[in-house]
C-alpha cells in the first residue's frame, strides 16, 4: 500500500517537474532557427489554449518617429480599438539599450501583445526569446525573432523601383544619370532590396552611381545628413533611391543647396504620406514611391494580437507587397490606408497588399521564427 502511494507521489512529481520543464523550454527555445518553407496559412485552424494571465494590452514599441512607422501605429491602434485592447506605444528614439528595457518592462507588466520595429536586432533578440517563451504575441517589422515576422518581398521591391527609375533614365534623361543610392545594407534583412537596385541601374552603361552608402540613421535627418555630404563632391545628382524617408532628407538637403530640379528623380520606398504629396507637387523631383502600406499591416498585426489572446491560430509569417504609386491609384491608395479596417475585412483588397503563411499559437509556441524569413527564399 506504501509502495503503490510512493509510487503515485513519485508519478506526480515527475509530472510536475515535467511541465516545469516544459514551461522553461518554452520559455528558452531558440525557435525554428533553419530556414523552412512556410505553407500558406490556413485561417480554419483549430484553436488552442488562451493565454491565461496576461493584460488586454498591445503595446508598440517603436524604433523612431518617422512617418512609416507613424502608420503602423495608426493600423495598430485602430485594430486595437476594433478588438477591444489596450493600447499604448513606447518610443525608443533610436536607443537600442532603451528598446530592451522596453521589452523586458513588457514582460513584468504581463501585457499580452506587443509589435517591435527593432533598432539593433541582435542585442534585442534575447528579451524577445524571453517574451516569446513566456506566452505573450510578438510581430516584429522584419528581423526576427517573433511569433509573427512581417517582411516584403525585398528583392522585388528594390526591383519595382530600381526600374521604374531606370525607366525614367531611359526616357527622360537619355540613359545618362549621377546616382545616389541610400541604402541600409547594415541591415541583411533589407539588403535585397538595394541589391536589385543596382542590378537594374547596371543594365544602363550611362548611368554612374557616385554614392552608394547608408545614412547612420533610418530618418529624414540622416538622410539629410548623408545628401549634404554627399554634394560637397558631387554638386549635381540626377537619380537618389531609397527608403521615403532618408530620400525626403535628401530632398530637403538638395533644395537647400539650390541643386533641386524639375527632372530630377528622386523615388523611394514606404509609400509615406509626405512622400505622395511631393509626388502630387507640380514641379518636384519626387517621381515615385513604392507602397508598402504601413498602416494596413499595422492593422493586420493588431488583428493577429487580438486572435493570439483568444487563443486562435495566428501566420507565423506575413508579406507586405509592394506598389508602385502613380497619379492614376494614388486616390484608392489614399482611402485605403486611411481606413485600414475596411481593407481588412474586404479578403480580395487585402489580399492584393497582404500574403500570410504558416500556423502558430500559444500552445505550439516554441516554433516561433527565428531565422531571416523571406518569402523569396529557395
Amino acid at each position: 500500500m506504501h509502495k503503490a502511494i510512493a509510487m503515485r507521489f513519485r508519478l506526480f512529481v515527475f509530472a510536475a517537474l515535467m511541465s516545469l520543464c516544459s514551461a522553461a523550454c518554452a520559455a528558452t527555445g531558440e525557435g525554428l532557427t533553419k530556414p523552412v518553407k512556410l505553407p500558406a496559412f490556413d485561417a480554419a485552424r483549430a484553436a488552442c489554449s488562451l493565454p491565461a494571465g496576461f493584460k488586454k494590452k498591445l503595446i508598440f514599441v517603436q524604433d523612431n518617429r518617422r512617418e512609416f512607422m507613424q502608420g503602423t501605429g495608426h493600423g495598430l491602434e485602430a485594430a486595437a480599438r476594433a478588438r477591444g485592447l489596450g493600447y499604448s506605444v513606447a518610443f525608443a528614439n533610436n536607443d537600442p539599450a532603451l528598446m530592451i528595457k522596453q521589452v523586458d518592462d513588457i514582460l513584468s507588466d504581463k501585457t499580452g501583445a506587443m509589435v517591435v520595429a527593432p533598432i539593433d536586432p541582435p542585442s534585442l533578440a534575447p528579451a524577445l526569446k524571453r517574451v516569446i517563451g513566456a506566452g505573450i504575441y510578438v510581430g516584429a517589422i522584419v528581423p526576427p525573432p517573433a511569433t509573427t515576422v512581417l517582411n516584403a518581398p525585398q528583392y522585388l521591391t528594390g526591383k519595382v523601383l530600381g526600374d521604374t527609375a531606370a525607366d525614367y533614365i531611359r526616357t527622360r534623361l537619355g540613359g545618362k544619370a549621377k546616382v545616389v543610392l541610400l541604402t541600409h545594407d547594415s541591415l541583411k534583412f533589407l539588403a535585397p532590396r538595394f541589391t536589385a537596385m543596382r542590378d537594374a541601374l547596371r543594365a544602363l552603361p550611362g548611368v554612374t552611381v557616385v554614392a552608394d552608402i547608408s545614412p547612420s540613421t533610418v530618418d529624414k535627418q540622416g538622410g539629410y545628413r548623408t545628401m549634404k555630404t554627399i554634394l560637397l563632391a558631387h554638386s549635381n545628382v540626377d537619380v537618389v533611391l531609397g527608403a521615403d524617408t532618408v530620400v525626403l532628407g535628401a530632398l530637403a538637403a538638395l533644395r537647400e543647396a539650390g541643386k533641386a530640379r524639375p527632372d530630377q528623380f528622386l523615388g523611394g520606398i514606404d509609400g509615406e504620406q509626405e512622400a505622395v504629396a511631393e509626388i502630387k507637387r507640380s514641379g518636384s523631383p519626387y517621381k515615385a514611391s513604392i507602397s508598402l502600406a504601413s498602416s494596413i499591416f499595422g492593422y493586420a498585426l493588431g488583428q493577429h494580437a487580438a486572435d493570439w489572446l483568444d487563443g486562435k491560430s495566428v501566420p507565423q509569417a506575413m508579406d507586405i507587397l509592394p506598389k508602385a504609386l502613380t497619379s492614376s491609384n494614388l486616390a484608392e491608395y489614399e482611402r485605403d490606408t486611411a481606413n485600414p479596417g475596411a481593407v481588412y475585412a474586404n479578403p480580395a483588397r487585402r489580399a492584393s497588399y497582404l500574403k500570410m503563411y504558416g500556423n502558430i499559437c500559444f500552445d505550439t509556441r516554441e516554433n516561433y521564427v527565428n531565422f531571416a524569413w523571406s518569402s523569396e527564399t529557395r
